[in-house]
């Protein structure tokens, strides 16, 4: 009986997330009367402000990566290996970006760093950049936070800082060459986990006026019929792709650390 029912909850989520993509992919291929069709798709991918905010994005979700393995490796590594104490506090300031909604935390960065502030970032392209991309990396500071973590824990970083400084290692060796390439795989998941937040993201790059993917979708939406859901689909597929890597990354060190 509780086989019964737990393969009747299952057969019941799997529905009820896959008829709707059913349907949503079904729709986009009409856009031709009468017969099926890829037309939306190549009108989606033809149109140069796709390009242009899907490049934007890409960019964008590639400097957040870089600035958030700065930034969360070194952290959580000190943190694990000399201040073990803090690590509820930095893990709860982590979860903080599930709990505060984007457009909280991107009204206090225009707040702070409007043209009148000490620090203009809004008054230039490049300083909103830069802003924007802070605002990604925070979104997806708990999920990187949490893999590199994981990854950490799987390993005896003190062991191994013990062994690399006594040989001479200094902080940046041991950092570059001995924890990172240990905890890749956990680095990659947290880096498909931010690509795919980077790209879908739509209330930080609206308010800075920035021409992300995430805005475009919405202007797509609100005027067309076919396109918008040709381009779910399609975001839809990307963002899988990433999850997918991360299942395959993940195989593939497992497979490596095995014993032959």
């Amino acid at each position: 009986m509780k086989k019964f029912w737990a393969w009747g909850a299952l057969i019941f989520g799997l529905l009820y997330f896959i008829l709707p993509l059913i349907g949503m992919t079904n729709f986009s291929l009409k856009m031709r009367r009468g017969v099926y069709s890829l037309d939306a798709y190549a009108v989606v991918l033809g149109d140069p402000r796709f390009q242009e905010t899907f490049t934007y994005s890409i960019l964008m979700a590639l400097a957040t990566i870089v600035f958030g393995v700065v930034l969360v490796v070194p952290t959580a590594y000190w943190v694990r290996l000399k201040l073990p104490g803090l690590r509820p506090y930095i893990e709860f300031v982590t979860l903080l970006p599930l709990v505060i909604p984007a457009i909280v935390i991107v009204f206090g960065y225009i707040r702070l760093y409007n043209t009148s502030s000490w620090l203009p970032l809004t008054g230039s392209i490049t300083g909103t950049n830069i802003l924007l991309m802070f605002g990604y990396a925070t979104l997806a500071l708990p999920y990187m936070y949490r893999s590199v973590d994981t990854g950490l824990r799987a390993i005896d970083i003190a062991t191994l800082t013990e062994a690399a400084q006594s040989l001479g290692a200094g902080w940046t060796t041991i950092l570059a060459k001995i924890i990172l390439p240990n905890v890749l795989v956990a680095v990659l998941s947290g880096a498909f986990l931010t690509f795919a937040i980077v790209i879908g993201e739509f209330t930080m790059a609206a308010l800075l006026n920035r021409p992300a993917f995430g805005p475009y979708m919405q202007l797509l939406g609100a005027n067309r019929a076919y396109e918008p859901a040709a381009l779910a689909v399609m975001s839809f597929v990307l963002t899988w792709g990433c999850l997918g890597l991360i299942q395959l990354v993940s195989r593939f060190q497992k497979g490596a650390q095995s014993p032959a």
